[in-house]
């Protein structure tokens, strides 16, 4: 409710949007459940299983590209809310972890919202990657973090047919749905640019969180019919480009990027055609592409947002995509910026056997954490992580 009103009214609420709410930015999403990560353990059937009996068809267990809309996420993730609460479990909403309580190395208790302590000897650190303020009182324990490579750019919109004749050689096809591409490329400065989280069939969200700042995500509905296909088109960043920030320097250049989004749209999505990117002009019309976006949008300079490298890499990635998906460089495709919450800038050093940080009973885990790249990673990821505290709690095996 709150996410449609920003959408609509532009009134952010920075506790409730797409990064901080049920389920987080994954809930507002493609709900993409396919990941690269080996699945030596069954922990991602694991995972998979779990989303089809809490209402997720159960196709998903067998497709190669298993994915749920939007739509169908927000019931599934409250419905595995209902299940932990059955089991004793209890949600805290509108709840920040502001503060640890930490005596000899040792973790003694939580403080939530400046207020309340809730004893505990065991956290597990689950924050997401956009948990600015969490990062920073971590920092301020001493925990054991270090700045990581990410990645920002800008979503791109093409027709969805346009994308379906490249890969399918029709316009339409009932029987296979909205296509989806991935394409990557590595420049002449080194640098790699490449196509992630692509939409078929899809939406450009206003996915801010903070105040004065703006940053794009992309979703789609189970349907995925829209009549679009979009993907962030992004370039790689890493701790050399900030190393005067320190170890949070990967959120300073996240937060110094969407400033300059917001101000380039006056706190609308900034929307450029690509051959007005090209030539450093603001645009004042479109095409033949017609947004499909969630919020309000505005035609501006988007290149201005970009240092020059960041800049002159995503032209240069879009034109080499060109050769491979014909009209991917078409003059009136449209860019969005900007896309920086890609993955976690930082990660939470953590033992590789126990999966404790440097104070213990402190587990980091997931995306936030640096520990996974999607929804089921993270998952998988979650489950490593409770294992390693199941163990600790384990009884003695008796041997005869």
């Amino acid at each position: 409710e709150t996410v449609e009103n920003f959408w609509k009214n532009g009134i952010l609420d920075p506790d409730s949007n797409v990064q901080f709410g049920e389920g987080g930015a994954g809930t507002f999403s493609d709900g993409k459940l396919n990941t690269l990560v080996k699945d030596t353990f069954g922990r991602g059937k694991e995972v998979l299983s779990r989303f089809v009996e809490a209402g997720a068809p159960s196709e998903i267990l067998y497709q190669q590209k298993p994915h749920l809309g939007t739509d169908q996420l927000v019931g599934i993730v409250q419905f595995m809310r209902h299940q932990i609460e059955e089991m004793g479990g209890e949600f805290r909403f509108r709840s920040t972890v502001t503060d640890l309580m930490i005596r000899d190395r040792k973790l003694n208790a939580v403080i939530v919202n400046a207020k309340e302590e809730i004893p505990a000897e065991i956290c597990i650190l689950a924050p997401g990657h956009s948990a600015r303020d969490t990062f920073a009182m971590l920092e301020k324990h001493n925990i054991n973090m270090e700045p990581k490579s990410f990645a920002v750019g800008v979503r791109v919109e093409h027709p969805q047919t346009m994308i379906n004749q490249d890969l399918y050689g029709e316009p339409e096809n009932d029987r296979l749905g909205a296509s989806s591409y991935k394409v990557t490329h590595t420049l002449e400065n080194g640098r790699g640019v490449y196509s992630f989280c692509m939409c078929p069939g899809g939406y450009v969200v206003n996915a801010s969180s903070e105040e004065g700042m703006l940053a794009v995500n992309g979703m789609s509905y189970q349907a995925r019919d829209s009549h679009n296909a979009n993907s962030a088109i992004i370039v790689t960043v890493n701790p050399s480009d900030f190393p005067e920030e320190g170890v949070l320097g990967g959120i300073a250049l996240q937060r110094k990027l969407e400033r300059a989004a917001w101000e380039a749209g006056k706190g609308k999505i900034p929307v450029q055609l690509f051959k007005d990117y090209c030539t450093h002009q603001k645009s004042t019309r479109l095409g033949d592409v017609i947004p499909c976006i969630k919020g309000a949008y505005t035609l501006t300079d988007v290149r201005s947002i970009f240092p020059k490298e960041i800049g002159d890499s995503i032209e240069a990635g879009i034109h080499a995509f060109g050769k491979k998906l014909s009209g991917f460089d078409r003059p009136d495709a449209l860019l969005e910026g900007v896309e920086s919450r890609t993955s976690s800038p930082v990660r939470i050093v953590r033992e590789p056997k126990k999966l404790t940080s440097n104070i213990e009973g402190i587990y980091p885990c997931g995306e936030g954490a640096g520990y996974a790249g999607g929804i089921t990673s993270a998952a998988m990821d979650g489950i490593k992580v409770a294992e390693a505290v199941a163990s600790v709690y384990a009884l003695p095996v008796n041997k005869m």
